[in-house]
This record gives C-alpha cells, sequence and structure tokens, in this order.
C-alpha cells in the first residue's frame, strides 16, 4: 500500500484472483483482442492518416497505480488545424464526424491495451485521471490508485457521463473493496452491451465540464509539493 498508519484505512479484498489470477487475464484477452482486432485496428489507423492527419496515436498523462504517473495511449480524433498565428483552434472546430464516430463507438480506446499489455492499465479499473487532480481526493478516495486503473470499470457501467464526481469515486472505491473475477466478468460483459448500445453516449460529462480542481478545495495539501503535471 501506498499510505502509511496514520492515514484513513479500507478494508480492501485481496484474494488470489486480485494479486495474481487478474494481471494473467488482463494480458491473455489484451493479446486476443489486439489479434482478433488488427485489421480493425489498421483499417483505423489508415483512415486517421488520410482523414486527421499525423500522428495517428496521442498520449495523455494519467495518474496509475501507487499514484505514479503514465502516458495513456489513444487514437487521435480531432484535426491539428491552427489560426494565422499558428495557435490551434478550439477543439469544436477541429472535432470532425469521423472523430465523433471514433469516440461514440470507444474505438478511439483500443490503443489503451498496449498500457494493459505495459502493465500500467488492467482492463477493469477505476478510470486513469490527471495527475493535477492529486492533491483534490480526499484520502479514502485515493485508494482508487491502489490498484492499476481500468479501461472500462464500475462507474463506466453505472452511469459514465452523468455521474458527478462523488457518485464516481464511490463506485471506484467500491470495486477496489471487492475484486473478484465474477465482478470483473460482469463488468466486461455489460461495458461491451453499452457500447453496441451507445448508452450514455454524446450527454454532457460533468466530469468533462467541471474539472475536479476547479469544483474541490485541497483536500491533500502535500500533494501540492511537488505535482506531477506531466506532458
Amino acid at each position: 500500500m501506498i499510505y502509511n498508519a496514520e492515514n484513513k484505512q479500507l478494508d480492501i479484498n485481496r484474494r488470489v484472483y486480485a494479486k495474481y489470477a487478474k494481471r494473467i487475464l488482463d494480458i491473455v484477452i489484451s493479446c486476443i483482442a489486439l489479434i482478433i482486432l488488427s485489421p480493425v485496428l489498421l483499417i483505423i489507423c489508415i483512415l486517421i492518416r488520410i482523414k486527421l492527419g499525423k500522428p495517428i496515436l496521442y498520449k495523455q498523462r494519467r495518474t496509475g497505480m501507487n499514484e505514479k504517473s503514465f502516458d495513456i495511449i489513444k487514437f487521435r480524433t480531432m484535426t491539428d488545424q491552427r489560426d494565422k498565428n499558428g495557435e490551434l483552434l478550439p477543439d469544436t472546430e477541429r472535432f470532425t464526424k469521423f472523430g465523433d464516430l471514433l469516440r461514440n463507438s470507444s474505438l478511439d480506446e483500443l490503443p489503451e491495451l498496449f498500457n494493459v499489455l505495459k502493465g500500467e492499465m488492467s482492463l477493469i479499473g477505476p478510470r486513469p485521471l490527471y495527475p493535477y487532480y492529486l492533491p483534490y481526493y480526499t484520502v479514502e478516495e485515493s485508494f482508487r490508485h491502489s490498484v492499476r486503473g481500468g479501461i472500462t470499470g464500475l462507474s463506466q457501467i453505472n452511469g459514465r457521463a452523468l455521474l458527478n464526481w462523488n457518485e464516481r469515486f464511490a463506485l471506484d472505491i467500491k470495486y477496489v473493496q471487492n475484486i473478484t473475477f465474477m465482478n470483473d466478468m460482469a463488468i466486461l460483459i455489460k461495458t461491451v452491451y453499452k457500447v453496441l448500445k451507445k448508452e450514455d453516449v454524446g450527454i454532457p460529462s460533468v466530469n468533462d465540464e467541471e474539472l475536479l480542481n476547479i469544483v474541490r478545495s485541497v483536500q491533500r495539501p502535500e500533494k501540492m509539493e511537488k505535482p506531477e503535471i506531466g506532458e
């Protein structure tokens, strides 16, 4: 654990599955998915290069297990159009129908399977967020970083964009406290269902519209000392 005895502790379930089998399952499923989806990935790469330009992938700094930062990998969904001064145009002007398709179908997140293989993420877990959010979690909420962040998770199948921060973190902690094979399989199956049905897609997100550092005051001042903003 990354927390000392003076901090609040949670009753966290760490059975054999959570300690060992979950990582093995992540590797096996990710490898199989990448092999099966390789034609799709190739087509997406070609279309992005034609419609949006290069680079095909983009990286964004996120916080992972034990509060260590890493670069999450995604397919780009916007152009790099700039104004006459060389500044990037607003996101709304750089966004395209093709980019919208990638996001609504969650295809833009497929490269995160490589993050899973590298051990930076898991298939299932709390969604990795920005490093500069670290001072704004409560001590209890910080336990979301006691496990690898996931491509999908309990909060993603229980409201997704409709959740506010408190609701989202409560679900993250609920997941962390009871990691089991059956729970992970249920989340994975429901995620596939939601993606295919496009549920909660296109709804303005509380989390996107109101950044955590804007809607909250500092909860852990010690994390303000050397914030790891990333690239």
